[in-house]
């Protein structure tokens, strides 16, 4: 697996390469601070191109910049509204996610790799990678990585949505059982990226996949 590391030296980010694929952009590689998907275009992936960066503490796998955006079965925009996934990507259950960063070529992370990333970041993880507006209750980040993380809600196994502007929800490809895996959290009133395992698989979560 190829790596890239980065680390905060005087809180700024090193970087010292870029690896362009296909259409992509991911983690590190410039652009919006608060990007939308390709206007909604939901077949290219969310503009997600990789890059690599160099140098620092931790080694951390290549995340893509902007949550996912690829239409697949058991994926949906918040409230059904292709405008909402111009803003924040698609909601995917859990099986959905990891056949959704298939089909562009890479996967979806583990529990291990957030955990990695988070640690990376360091205290107060949440607020550095969170972006700086989109979020309600003044619950905005500092965007320090260019991760630019986005509250998109999520949609619950009976079919509603909530939580959109308040809470971003990731998928792990970590089960914690036959019927739940782990996920990331951050949310307008927390400053904070916290796990939580007992999510069913069948709700509708946000995507950042990683490239090997």
């Amino acid at each position: 697996m190829n790596f890239f590391t980065f680390t905060k030296l005087g809180r700024t980010l090193l970087l010292t390469a870029v690896l362009v694929v296909g259409s992509a952009c991911w983690l590190g590689c410039g652009g919006n601070d608060n990007p939308t998907n390709n206007n909604g275009n939901s077949n290219n992936g969310g503009n997600n191109n990789s890059n690599n960066s160099g140098g620092g503490s931790a080694a951390i796998g290549k995340w893509m910049k902007q949550n996912l955006n690829v239409e697949t079965a058991d994926s949906w925009c918040y409230n059904n509204d292709p405008a909402n996934c111009a803003i924040y990507g698609r909601l995917y259950t859990w099986e959905a996610a990891k056949k959704a960063c298939q089909s562009v070529g890479k996967r979806l992370p583990t529990r291990a790799e957030w955990e990695a990333l988070v640690t990376a970041v360091g205290n107060k993880a949440g607020k550095k990678l969170k972006a700086t507006s989109g979020w309600d209750l003044d619950g905005n980040g500092t965007n320090d990585y260019g991760f630019s993380a986005l509250p998109g809600g999520s949609r619950v196994s009976s079919g509603g949505f909530i939580l959109e502007g308040v809470h971003g929800n990731w998928w792990t490809a970590t089960e914690y059982s036959d019927k739940y895996a782990y996920k990331r959290v951050m949310s307008s009133y927390s400053d904070y990226a916290s796990e939580f395992y007992d999510n069913d698989k069948r709700e509708g979560y946000s995507v950042r996949c990683v490239a090997d």
